[in-house]
């Protein structure tokens, strides 16, 4: 934990680079915040014009908190716990009721169940959703459910976004469950996984062919905190197999991805901007989410 009277008492080597604990840790944060693919030590201190000994001390204290990590060259990144902690604000000053017209339309058009999911730090939670089959058999799960990443299509549609490092670490923490509580199609270990994975990145969108649950499919894609931001969450439709099949999850993905669009300019607070004015922003309809995802 940094000291901070001796925070204080240092020089910075800049005049305007920040001289407190708080100024130095924000200043770091936001550096940090536009290199995604991470910065060394001495980047970081450059950039703001501090000492190394206490950009070191700063980011020591970030890392043992979970708000950075450490790559193999040793650079420096942010983690998720940053955007965890900015959409969990978000979630509580009402973005839920702000999706629920999106979820509904989504609803209307694919006539099946759609979901709104959260990432809550490692773990995807259930937070909204909308009814759209009119009558006959329908699928419709509990909220505030945590689903399970490794055969949901939800948790591919995350992972995917993810280093595969990265993914395998959150399955293995939160595991790939008993397989009678699965469907018959759920990966049972990380090279089946990877295999989804990989399938989900070229395709565009996740698919679930009774994976989750054995009569239930499902197709999702990611929501972004804004264009070109780390993941939100993911936006699914999922239904009973014998009516939502895979050429019909196929010709819903187009109105899957406008709907994950909406959602990420509500997560970007940039609903009315020029660019949605203009037509809508490059990167997120029409793209695939997941064309910049590292393996």
């Amino acid at each position: 934990m940094p000291n901070l009277m001796e925070e204080a008492r240092e020089t910075p080597l800049s005049e305007n680079g920040p001289t407190g604990l708080i100024s130095r840790t924000l200043g770091i944060l936001e550096v940090l915040s536009t290199h995604g693919k991470g910065l060394s030590l001495s980047a970081v201190a450059d950039s703001l014009g501090i000492p190394r000994s206490a950009t070191h001390r700063v980011l020591s204290g970030l890392l043992a908190n979970g708000y950075v990590r450490q790559d193999a060259q040793g650079d420096y990144q942010l983690t998720a716990r940053i955007a965890s902690l900015a959409f969990s604000f978000l979630a509580s000053s009402g973005i839920v009721d702000l999706a629920q017209p999106v979820l509904d339309r989504l609803a209307a058009d694919s006539q099946e169940l759609a979901r709104l999911a959260l990432v809550d730090g490692q773990q995807l939670v259930w937070v909204a959703k909308a009814q759209g089959a009119p009558f006959g058999l329908r699928y419709d799960a509990d909220m505030g459910e945590i689903t399970r990443l490794s055969c949901s299509a939800s948790g591919h549609a995350w992972l995917a976004c993810l280093p595969d490092s990265e993914a395998l670490a959150l399955v293995e923490r939160q595991g790939f469950g008993m397989p009678e509580d699965y469907g018959e199609n759920a990966p049972r270990d990380s090279a089946s996984l990877l295999t989804a994975l990989n399938q989900t990145r070229a395709r565009g969108y996740s698919l679930a062919l009774q994976s989750y649950r054995p009569w239930v499919n499902g197709i999702a894609v990611p929501v972004r905190q804004g264009v070109g931001g780390d993941v939100a969450g993911t936006v699914v439709v999922t239904g009973p197999s014998m009516r939502l099949t895979e050429a019909r999850l196929t010709e819903l993905a187009s109105t899957l991805l406008e709907a994950a669009h909406d959602l990420t300019l509500i997560c970007a607070g940039i609903a009315h901007s020029t660019e949605w004015r203009n037509g809508g922003i490059k990167g997120i309809t029409g793209d695939n989410p997941f064309a910049a995802s590292k393996r």
